[in-house]
């Protein structure tokens, strides 16, 4: 029978996932002492993401209940990495992990829309630009089209008005 405090547990953790729209991310933290866990936690909260350490089989459970797929790495001690940015959050762990000497966090695995992906998988998706960038990136490109395109249009008219003007000037010295 399962205990109360782990049924809250599962029930919050159940609840955090569903909100978190089933993505998130499973990493290895042991190792880290007290003051860079803190560290750890503000670094990916700057990101837009939230640490919460729970029981494996409290995982396990909650992605059953929510109908996600299963992944792989639910072994040992393991934080859930929930987040607005899947970049922003996997650049925050893969650079505190660089940071220290230890590699830790460990990138265990994790779940993006519904697809479970891999530690590896999790560390390429670091390297990808965040979000905010991405949305730049294509706010770039659109408007110089657009941009292109008004110079063009512009182009041709001035070219119509030079035309239009040559025959009225023809017509005025015939």
């Amino acid at each position: 029978m399962p205990s109360k405090r782990n049924i809250e547990n599962l029930e919050a953790l159940t609840a955090t996932l569903k909100g978190a729209e089933g993505s998130f991310f499973v990493v290895n933290y042991q190792g880290l002492e007290a003051g860079p866990t803190g560290k750890l936690r503000k670094a990916v909260r700057e990101k837009g993401g939230e640490i919460i350490v729970a029981k494996n089989t409290l995982i396990r459970k909650a992605m059953s209940d929510l109908g996600l797929p299963a992944i792989e790495g639910l072994s040992g001690p393991s934080a859930v990495v929930i987040f607005n940015d899947p970049a922003g959050a996997a650049k925050a762990l893969k650079e505190f992990a660089r940071t220290n000497d230890k590699g830790i966090p460990a990138l265990k695995s994790g779940v993006l829309s519904g697809q479970a992906l891999t530690g590896r998988q999790v560390e390429i998706l670091a390297d990808l630009p965040s979000q905010k960038e991405l949305q730049a990136e294509l706010v770039g490109v659109l408007s110089a089209t657009m941009s292109n395109f008004v110079g063009v249009l512009g182009a041709k008219a001035q070219e119509l008005v030079g035309i239009l003007d040559a025959q009225v000037q023809k017509l005025e010295a015939a």
